[in-house]
């Protein structure tokens, strides 16, 4: 499971999905049974493949496989994946693109014509599975899945809104997702820095947007980092990517580019008046240097140092304890959701349970989709779940009673930290990958961080949230069309998002901006996706 920032959390709307799932992938995967005899079918690659049990294949075959890398270790090294090849007798060949360049490389890859076998933790879009499933460069898996995946196929009949959130219009399934039961976060969440409350003597978070910008003012004014310096900003962002996701529900708004309301209406967000508030809002606040100026031009690493430097009071990150790389505490409370002038109850767009469906695709050049779906299959299991989350047995962790699934870190040595030994095990760090992830996969594991953020989670945001929207796919008309508008859209919204702000065009230019967003298409988008809404809806 991914816990980096950002990589985490992420991009296409997708729907809650109810989820029973601690028994859902009990289906058995994690034995040695033999694969089945060959009776006579040496020419047919898939007579070979095992339904159930491992070995997948007899006899060792290789597949070639692409995916993004976060640099920690060189997958043919990782514990994980070696354990993988000797579970399953499938060799792989990897090729890797570091993740920020990861786009730019997949794109390279369906426009040469060469493509791998398989696509693993590749964020496949939804026009991208429509596209090149369409052309017949990705194989359809619905067969695959209901013959050589028992594991995901229980997931899928148990709770049929998954299915429908990866099968597209013409009724394929072109990729598999990651199913996270216990996500809550869409961005990273936003954090106040606990020693400049306890400086400011602040016993009850900041309720409203009123309230919120009183305390901003005063750590402006006040020198809560004692020392002796106007140095303090009192809230750091950069480009306002996270902050942008956790403010818009102050104003009542899921998400920032489109959601569909409690009735089913969809909206787009960049033309609502809530949006307005939103900006006169952050406008405000830079107005008056609450905002840090360099929010539009800094990096993370930039931020995050004056972070570590005691200089911010309300900052974006994963984890509090990150940016200031101190190990885990409870010093940093969550930022509490603020009512403001527009909603008397804050919203948030909670994740939608089912991430980044695009994470697993077999090309038309694979010699074995059916081993590579059983393959694919084994992350869907408890087992597999847990390898690929925490590496084997004995590296990291290991049984306390394997019966009741319990277990303990194994110390780790001096001088490194767990994560960045999880970081050289599994690729499944710092990436979204296919799979699933389970409660019972860290039973045991659970630090008194983990229990603060959880609580902090439990009180502060899940009374607020719901996703924005289900996952729903477009028609390849409507893709195209989608894509266009939206290849125009979205840079003019950030670019005057960042110009109404900074105060580059007044507030007054609203209605202009609203009346350019409708010549554009907005209203157009929001058509479009309220026919597709609808579609899923009636999906049955």
């Amino acid at each position: 499971m991914m816990t980096k920032p950002r990589k985490n959390l992420h991009k296409l709307m997708a729907s809650v999905i109810g989820l029973s799932l601690l028994a859902a992938c009990s289906g058995g995967n994690g034995g040695t049974n033999n694969a089945p005899n060959n009776e006579g079918g040496a020419t047919d690659p898939k007579s070979t493949v095992s339904k159930d049990g491992m070995p997948i294949v007899p006899e060792p075959i290789t597949m070639t496989l692409m995916a993004p890398d976060v640099g920690h270790a060189k997958w043919e090294d990782m514990a994980a994946l070696k354990e993988m090849e000797k579970l399953t007798n499938i060799k792989l060949t990897f090729q890797n693109a570091p993740s920020e360049s990861f786009p730019t490389k997949k794109n390279l890859v369906f426009a040469s014509g060469t493509y791998p076998d398989i696509f693993y933790g590749a964020d496949l879009t939804a026009a991208e599975q429509v596209t090149y499933g369409d052309q017949k460069v990705l194989l359809p898996l619905e067969d695959l899945i209901e013959n050589y995946a028992p594991n995901l196929k229980k997931i899928l009949d148990e709770n049929p809104n998954i299915r429908k959130n990866i099968t597209t219009p013409d009724g394929h399934i072109f990729a598999l997702p990651f199913i996270n039961s216990t996500a809550v976060l869409y961005r990273n969440p936003m954090w106040y820095n606990g020693a400049f409350l306890k400086a400011l003597n602040i016993k009850e978070l900041p309720k409203t947007t009123e309230e919120f910008y009183t305390y901003l003012k005063r750590v402006k004014t006040e020198d809560p980092n004692k020392n002796g310096k106007a140095d303090e900003i009192p809230l750091g962002s950069v480009k306002l990517t996270d902050l942008r996701m956790y403010f818009m529900g102050f104003w009542g708004m899921y998400n920032e580019v489109y959601y569909a309301d409690k009735a089913g209406k969809v909206h787009y967000s960049p033309q609502e008046e809530a949006y307005k508030g939103y900006l006169t809002f952050m406008n405000k606040l830079w107005a008056e240097d609450l905002l840090d100026h360099d929010t539009f031009s800094q990096t993370d690493e930039q931020k995050n140092a004056k972070i570590k430097n005691n200089q911010v009071a309300v900052f974006d990150a994963f984890h509090p304890y990150m940016p200031f790389q101190v190990e885990p505490n409870r010093d940093n409370p969550l930022m509490t959701l603020l009512k403001s002038e527009v909603a008397d109850s804050p919203v948030y767009g909670k994740h939608p349970g089912q991430s980044s469906y695009g994470q697993f695709a077999i090309s038309n050049t694979n010699p074995n989709p059916e081993a590579a779906m059983r393959w694919a299959d084994y992350m869907y299991s408890p087992e597999g779940a847990l390898l690929f989350d925490l590496g084997p047995e004995g590296t990291l962790w290991k049984y306390t009673d394997k019966a009741a699934k319990t277990k303990e870190y194994l110390p780790v040595p001096e001088g490194q930290k767990r994560d960045e030994i999880r970081g050289k095990l599994t690729p499944n760090y710092g990436i979204v990958a296919p799979g699933i992830n389970l409660a019972e996969t860290k039973k045991g594991l659970e630090t008194d961080f983990d229990l603060f953020f959880k609580e902090e989670l439990n009180t502060k945001i899940v009374p607020f949230a719901k996703p924005p929207m289900p996952n729903v796919f477009l028609t390849p008309e409507e893709q195209t069309e989608i894509t266009a508008l939206l290849a125009d859209l979205n840079p003019y919204v950030e670019q005057m998002e960042a110009k109404f702000v900074t105060g580059q065009e007044p507030l007054s230019g609203w209605d202009k901006y609203v009346a350019q967003l409708k010549k554009m298409g907005s209203e157009r988008i929001a058509e479009i996706y309220q026919v597709a809404y609808d579609r899923w809806n009636s999906t049955k």
